[in-house]
């Protein structure tokens, strides 16, 4: 999953212990967002958008392509 971390706290001008502070998380937990290292529940992931006024849909993007070509 990808997301729209970065840019959305460049947009405001916020760290991600600004962002982390804001939600209850540490640095860290947002730092392994960005990076692709952890993936957020439903309640983290709904904090975060609201934090910044999105839909989830505008903050985390799902890549919804097949794993392997054997899905057929």
């Amino acid at each position: 999953m990808k997301t729209r971390l970065r840019v959305l706290r460049a947009e405001k001008e916020w760290s991600q212990a600004d962002l982390a502070d804001a939600i209850g998380v540490t640095r860290q937990c947002i730092n392994a967002i960005e990076t692709g290292k952890y993936e957020p529940g439903l309640e983290l992931a709904f904090k975060i958008a609201r934090t910044f006024g999105k839909n989830i849909e505008e903050v985390f993007l799902y890549d919804d392509s097949p794993v392997g070509s054997e899905l057929r």
